[in-house]
């Protein structure tokens, strides 16, 4: 007898809360899809410029970075080299040539970049 009072005070617990649920999912509003906000649409962009770069690891780390920020992104490094770096690749050049080594090396790469 126990065990028959239990399953039906079991049944009609369940029943009503299937019904209150029912019940609650047919006057709640639908849910319509929300806009995305600003961020996520730049979140976006940025996401499908790093997919187009094929951009991976750490680049894509400091890509994602400086797109989210708003800063300008940087440029691709170029095969131009500065006036500095042809300085410091002529004056290693010759310091090879030479033989240098030591301080005597580090002496004139010291005048050499400074002319």
């Amino acid at each position: 007898m126990k065990k028959l009072i239990t399953l039906l005070g079991l049944t009609l617990s369940m029943a009503m809360g299937s019904a209150y649920a029912a019940a609650a999912a047919a006057s709640a509003p639908a849910a319509a899809p929300a806009e995305k906000t600003a961020q996520q649409n730049k979140m976006t962009t940025c996401n499908k410029d790093a997919g187009d770069k094929a951009l991976k690891g750490d680049a894509r780390k400091a890509f994602m970075k400086e797109c989210l920020s708003g800063k300008p992104a940087a440029d691709a490094p170029s095969d131009k080299k500065t006036a500095q770096q042809e300085k410091m690749k002529s004056c290693n050049k010759e310091a090879g040539d030479k033989a240098l080594k030591g301080d005597p090396r580090k002496a004139f790469m010291k005048e050499c970049l400074s002319k």
